[in-house]
């Protein structure tokens, strides 16, 4: 019963069928694009001649964009977007942008266009980092940015950092990438080593961010702590988990959030180690919640 879908797709011109999905104007193809998904445009496109063409048009891509997709391009040499269309602009900005020496990059997530940011260790103020008695950078592809933070030993933990950004407004969602004991690769396969690994379980590590505009949040917990831990005892060691801790809420793009973050465990009546410092990662709230591995 009905038409199939390759009869749809034909127009009144090219079949006895009757009208088709050939026959609507493109610029009313445009209209609906404006309330899908870049991946469903994309997937649509494929249709036939007016929507494909309604897939590439300027108008629809630009609802897609931020509305401080600007901001981001000011990050990129002008050579690399003065001549694309906003489709390619889109693409373009779904991939990580680095800025501020390759310390952070910056995004727009590939379905609603919003703003992603993630910091390195490297664009962190860490104490003790310069002595290598307490801190080593390993390499690894295991970090967007190829690289992490090692801690073998050390009584003062704290690590600081600031981010100062025009994002869109939006929830915002502040976390610690953390993974206890550190990891390499043996005859292909990964292991961890956890002979470091100490001082998580006695005292809580405590995490907080604050907003140019007063806004605050902390969170305590344990890094190393036995009852969330499987049967193997290997539920949190040997895994990345980010650890979440707040929101922060954007109005308005201006003026500029500066947000200011750490974390600390600085009882000096024991020392800790035995830990990697990957990133902290700035994610509008909801599409955070979607994501697997984070640790409340």
């Amino acid at each position: 019963m009905g038409a199939s879908l390759s009869n749809l797709t034909e127009g009144a011109n090219g079949s006895d069928h009757g009208p088709g999905l050939g026959d609507i104007p493109e610029s009313c193809v445009a209209c609906v694009f404006m309330y899908l998904t870049p991946p469903e445009i994309c997937n649509l496109a494929r249709l036939n001649r007016a929507f494909r063409g309604a897939a590439s048009s300027d108008s629809v891509w630009e609802s897609k964009l931020p509305p401080n997709y600007h901001d981001l391009l000011d990050l990129v040499p002008p050579q690399r977007y003065e001549n694309l269309s906003k489709k390619d602009i889109f693409a373009m900005l779904s991939r990580p942008i680095p800025f501020d020496d390759g310390n952070k990059v910056v995004w727009i997530d590939r379905v609603t266009g919003r703003v992603c940011m993630s910091v390195s260790a490297k664009g962190m103020a860490i104490t003790g980092i310069e002595d290598r008695r307490y801190w080593n950078w390993i390499p690894t592809e295991e970090s967007r940015f190829q690289v992490v933070a090692y801690l073998q030993q050390i009584w003062w933990f704290e690590v600081d950092g600031v981010v100062k950004f025009p994002f869109p407004a939006d929830i915002y969602t502040l976390s610690f990438r953390l993974h206890i004991g550190r990891f390499s690769k043996r005859l292909g396969r990964r292991v961890c080593n956890f002979e470091h690994t100490h001082g998580w379980d006695l005292k809580p590590v405590r995490y907080e961010l604050s907003t140019s505009d007063g806004q605050q949040a902390s969170y305590e917990c344990c890094l190393d702590e036995i009852e969330h831990e499987d049967a193997y005892g290997n539920h949190k060691r040997g895994c990345w988990v980010e650890y979440k801790v707040g929101e922060f809420t954007v109005t308005d793009t201006d003026p500029v959030t500066e947000v200011k973050f750490s974390m600390k465990q600085i009882d000096c009546t024991h020392s800790k180690g035995g830990l990697c410092v990957d990133s902290v990662s700035i994610v509008p709230s909801d599409l955070k919640e979607r994501r697997r591995g984070v640790w409340k």
